[in-house]
């Protein structure tokens, strides 16, 4: 099996109330507790294997410094001929890779792809059979459900830390400036170094990778959901690196006036205003002008920032897609073509 076979295989899972009195012990709550704990504990032996440090080595943090800096993260393989995700964040600017796992073995690595904005990167080792993680998928996840993240926080290697999956769909920041969707907020603690990691359900699928918290917060975690990571997978190994559209607008999510909404039929009271428009960029062929209001794409209502760059994937790369805009008080369609998003054409849409 060659390794885009191998890459393929791995892309392709009743409650009721208790009316006894609280003062009626229950004679299964001990029991009930030693299965959480084996199942927690079942995951992890299962896990361990797979789950890495990973030592970075960086350009000297200041001109003039004499030595590299060397940071560290996490990340854990996911195929058996040793591909293995972390975060981008976790492999910026790195000059050299060094991945360990539980008992001392230690590779060489390097990174085959990286994606700023969705903080996703995959690192190759050179070696093969190796242990490895099965993806699950996010998007049947529910609040509530255990969750159960493996990493090195602090320097601590192979921490293990539990908790429930608190909420999903959330959206935060890249560090590349446009905003990272999918992703899951979990209670399950994480500090630095947990970045890149693997956060597991109860029967030792990812269903995501740890990627932030937020300073001062307590039991607030994120994890970019697999769905998520495994389309950037996908897109890094067929194309090295992943297709984004660019239309060239700056924006903000603006409040439309009640009058609006109600003379032009609008099922949203929010809308994407223009503050500026990139030259000879597809906005400005199609002739969206600062100050116009988008609410639509491509036959999609837009409320929000956020909805426009996710909209803007591949599948709009070179097609005609119908803007709906707000000019004033007038509507107007206008026909735009997004081209491939590049480092020069950092904008959020």
């Amino acid at each position: 099996m060659d390794t885009f076979d191998t890459i393929d295989a791995v892309l392709a899972s009743g409650s009721g109330a208790d009316s006894r009195a609280y003062d009626e012990p229950s004679p299964g709550d001990g029991e009930l507790l030693d299965h959480y704990s084996r199942t927690v504990s079942s995951v992890v032996l299962r896990a361990a294997p797979s789950v890495a440090a990973v030592h970075v080595k960086r350009p000297p943090p200041r001109r003039g410094a004499a030595r590299e800096a060397w940071g560290s993260g996490s990340g854990f393989l996911f195929t058996p001929d040793g591909y293995l995700l972390t975060n981008s964040h976790v492999v910026h600017e790195a000059r050299g890779i060094r991945v360990e796992f539980p008992g001392g073995r230690e590779f060489e690595g390097a990174v085959m792809g990286d994606d700023p904005d969705s903080d996703i990167a995959v690192i190759r080792i050179g070696s093969q059979d190796l242990p490895y993680l099965a993806l699950g998928e996010s998007a049947s996840l529910i609040p509530g459900q255990i969750a159960i993240a493996m990493g090195n926080p602090l320097g601590f290697q192979f921490t293990v830390t539990t908790g429930v999956v608190s909420a999903l769909g959330r959206t935060l920041p890249a560090r590349s400036g446009r905003m990272m969707h999918g992703v899951l907020q979990t209670d399950a603690a994480l500090n630095p170094g947990n970045s890149g990691g693997p956060l597991l359900d109860s029967r030792g699928r990812v269903i995501g990778v740890n990627t932030a918290v937020i300073p001062g917060a307590q039991g607030l975690c994120f994890a970019v959901g697999i769905d998520v990571a495994k389309w950037v997978i996908g897109e890094l190994f067929v194309h090295g690196r992943v297709r984004r559209a660019y239309l060239g607008v700056a924006g903000a999510t603006e409040m439309l006036p009640r009058a609006l909404v109600r003379a032009h039929g609008l099922s949203q009271r929010t809308a994407v205003r223009v503050t500026g428009v990139g030259a000879a960029s597809p906005a400005e062929r199609a002739g969206l002008k600062a100050g116009d209001r988008i609410v639509g794409l491509d036959g999609t209502v837009v409320k929000t920032i956020d909805d426009l760059q996710r909209l803007l994937d591949s599948s709009r790369l070179g097609k005609a897609c119908p803007l709906r805009v707000l000019r004033g008080a007038e509507q107007l369609y206008l026909i735009a073509t997004p081209h491939e998003l590049t480092t020069g054409s950092r904008s959020p849409g």
